[in-house]
């Protein structure tokens, strides 16, 4: 498994091609739009093996809103940083 620092490097910006629990380790920030959708990602076993577009359309889920929601939670996140 990769280390935090090696995963925070690899993902900037969420794609619906993203590893799930490797957009969480990199931005923590995101679980709460997760559970704005009714996704427990963390406790899911899933989560080491799925990208975000696999789980959310398995439940269903508008992928792209998704995607643009949590691109947008990172970038607010970022700019409060500074």
């Amino acid at each position: 498994m990769n280390n935090v620092k090696d995963t925070v490097e690899k993902v900037q910006k969420i794609t619906a091609d993203t590893n799930i629990i490797e957009a969480v380790q990199a931005h923590p920030e995101i679980m709460q739009v997760f559970a704005e959708y009714g996704l427990g990602c963390i406790g899911c076993m899933a989560s080491s093996f799925e990208t975000i577009g696999e789980g959310a359309g398995a439940h269903g889920l508008d992928v792209p809103a998704l995607i643009e929601d949590l691109n947008a939670c990172i970038a607010e996140y970022e700019d409060e940083k500074k």
